[in-house]
């Protein structure tokens, strides 16, 4: 898993979020854009193109998207 790749999967599941803009620095949760359902989104996301478990809790424990990006390879 790249983790270019992985932002631009990531940023796929934000109305208005071009994916150049983000790092592996960006808390996810203080984009504009992000909500629950959106959160559900990247779950789903994160289970079909990867085939990894992520519930809610683990969302609300990762800051930044390199945090995510970790969890899910390490569940790889």
């Amino acid at each position: 898993m790249e983790m270019t790749d992985f932002i631009e999967k990531l940023a796929e599941q934000f109305d208005d979020v071009d994916a150049g803009l983000l790092t592996t620095e960006t808390k996810f949760h203080e984009l504009d854009d992000y909500t629950s359902l959106v959160a559900l989104m990247i779950i789903s996301m994160i289970d079909e193109e990867y085939n990894v478990t992520v519930t809610g809790d683990d969302m609300k424990k990762q800051v930044t998207i390199g945090d995510l990006y970790n969890l899910v390879s390490s569940r790889l």
